[in-house]
């Protein structure tokens, strides 16, 4: 493969994306599978393919994960800023200052708002943050529509009346997705945290080097 083609370039981002792209389609066949299977148990017709794709459960199921993703890649970004541990790879140095840490400067290179300077500067400074903050919001806001969705139509099939989302707003079933899947998320950057101080992974990025003590941190 040659180091100067496209796919060699940016062979993480498209592999990452096409891994994501078939574990969406297969989450999208069988919950389809699932929830007709559901439906005709209850004496409710079948959805089709377009339907599916907006229905609650298929809304639900996809926004409730990647609200919690979007959650703790957010936190993540915003806690290695200034919290510390001894010896992980995901540590900044325990007493050194380093590069991420420098006030930018406007070089010829540099992107355009930190050549251009005041708001702007200001803003592409947390970037990264703010934009991972507003996918949470919009996957949160989702997560919240497709759950009342499905509930809904859970309560027309129970012949009960639906309920407003104010309602379903102080319903433990929301919370109870959202909740799962936050504490499965810290406790897999938890993981990584802290068995990179003494686990290796040679030509990981995440990884130290693995002749590096324990105690230390790059």
């Amino acid at each position: 493969m040659s180091r100067t083609g496209f796919f060699y370039r940016n062979s993480l981002s498209i592999i990452l994306i096409t891994l994501m792209t078939c574990s969406l389609a297969g989450q999208f066949l069988t919950g389809w599978k699932t929830e007709n299977k559901e439906l005709t148990e209850n004496g409710q017709s079948a959805l089709n393919f377009y339907e599916y794709l907006h229905s609650g459960h298929f809304i639900q199921a996809t926004f409730e994960n990647w609200e919690s993703e979007f959650l703790q890649m957010m936190l993540y970004v915003l806690l290695t800023i200034s919290l510390r541990q001894k010896g992980s790879s995901e540590s900044k140095s325990l007493t050194q200052k380093e590069d991420v840490d420098k006030e930018p400067v406007a070089h010829s290179k540099a992107p355009w708002p930190v050549k251009k300077g005041g708001l702007w500067l200001k803003i592409y400074k947390h970037s990264l943050s703010l934009a991972l903050g507003i996918l949470f919001l919009i996957s949160f806001i989702l997560h919240f529509y497709g759950s009342l969705k499905d509930f809904n139509q859970e309560q027309v099939m129970k012949n009960e009346l639906p309920v407003t989302a104010l309602h379903y707003l102080s319903e433990s079933r929301f919370w109870f997705e959202s909740f799962q899947n936050w504490q499965s998320e810290f406790l897999a950057v938890a993981c990584l945290v802290l068995l990179s101080v003494w686990l290796r992974e040679k030509g990981s990025p995440q990884s130290k080097p693995v002749d590096m003590p324990h105690d230390e941190t790059p």
